[in-house]
């Protein structure tokens, strides 16, 4: 990062739900940047302030409301054209009050599954799918048995894992298609979901979402499977990211963040390296690279959508 780039904003928001769990979204008024979007409602920390703080100070005054607790959710760092923020958002727990537009900005409460239709700052993207999507991301090891392969999936799906990644370089065609055909019923049942590692065509067929590998990622111009596939990618650097976000992705993994025994002469990107490059996208990004399911918190406070690896998350 440059050093005569301008420091971040830091700005808050909130994650405010009903008794329906609805979440409340608030319009950007006329004569704002990216006026007419729609976002977590919230603003500038000011100085001196915590930022739970102006959390509280910020709800008062655009919705007439006090927080009584919340919990940290996501922290986002984005560079737009004019500007730098982190965009600080949490959950809050608990408030009172009846929130109102109080600064006559239109509010919609939306049901989780349908943030994704609103039109969001880029700094957003990654909040929704903070709310709507898995922490933690599981890269399968190579399935030499598929049989013992399914029994440590079926633990895996019993342990909490929701986003699965089936790497199976090694398997004939055939076999990989039975082990997919196998895994996605296993998972369809959890209500999981199930990518397979860079075969479009075996993701087209059966309706799985997909993987790219980097390599695949940069000789692409479209986006290879329909909206409703889940497309991710592995990055490694700003234009990968860039390549990904441009043609639609829903997600990348981006490492490796340390070093790991798998990738021993890979420079590790630390976690500033890691904000930095995230900072450039709006892409939802998993940290990789011996991370573990532990780690999910720190990934969020870098920006990320959690952690992604193989060796902490595949039952032993």
């Amino acid at each position: 990062m440059p050093a005569d780039r301008p420091k971040p904003v830091h700005v808050v928001a909130a994650v405010l739900r009903d008794a329906r769990g609805r979440i409340l979204l608030a319009r950007r008024t006329a004569g704002r940047d990216l006026a007419g979007a729609w976002e977590f409602p919230g603003g500038k920390v000011e100085p001196g302030e915590t930022a739970l703080q102006a959390l509280d100070r910020e709800l008062h005054e655009e919705l007439g409301i006090r927080v009584v607790g919340a919990e940290p959710l996501v922290a986002v760092p984005q560079a737009y054209p004019s500007k730098r923020i982190v965009l600080d958002v949490y959950t809050v727990t608990a408030f009172e009050g009846t929130p109102r537009g109080r600064e006559r900005q239109a509010l919609a409460w939306t049901p989780p599954e349908k943030l994704r239709d609103y039109p969001m700052p880029p700094a957003d993207r990654p909040v929704v799918a903070a709310l709507t999507s898995p922490a933690r991301y599981l890269i399968s090891p190579e399935p030499e048995d598929p049989a013992a392969w399914l029994a440590k999936l079926e633990k895996a799906l019993k342990a909490g894992i929701r986003r699965i990644q089936l790497r199976a370089r090694g398997l004939p065609p055939r076999a990989l298609a039975d082990l997919a055909m196998d895994a996605r019923t296993r998972c369809h049942a959890a209500g999981a979901e199930l990518l397979v590692n860079g075969e479009p065509g075996l993701a087209a067929d059966l309706g799985l979402g997909l993987h790219l590998r980097s390599s695949q990622l940069m000789g692409l111009q479209a986006r290879p499977l329909p909206p409703g596939q889940l497309v991710g990618a592995s990055c490694h650097d700003a234009d990968e990211l860039a390549h990904a976000e441009r043609l639609g992705l829903d997600f990348a993994v981006l490492g490796p963040v340390r070093a790991t025994e798998s990738h021993p002469g890979a420079a590790p990107l630390g976690w500033d390296r890691f904000a930095a490059l995230r900072e450039a996208v709006s892409l939802p990004i998993y940290a990789l690279g011996g991370m573990r399911p532990a780690d999910v918190a720190t990934a969020r406070r870098h920006g990320g959508q959690g952690v992604a690896g193989i060796r902490a998350f595949w039952p032993r």
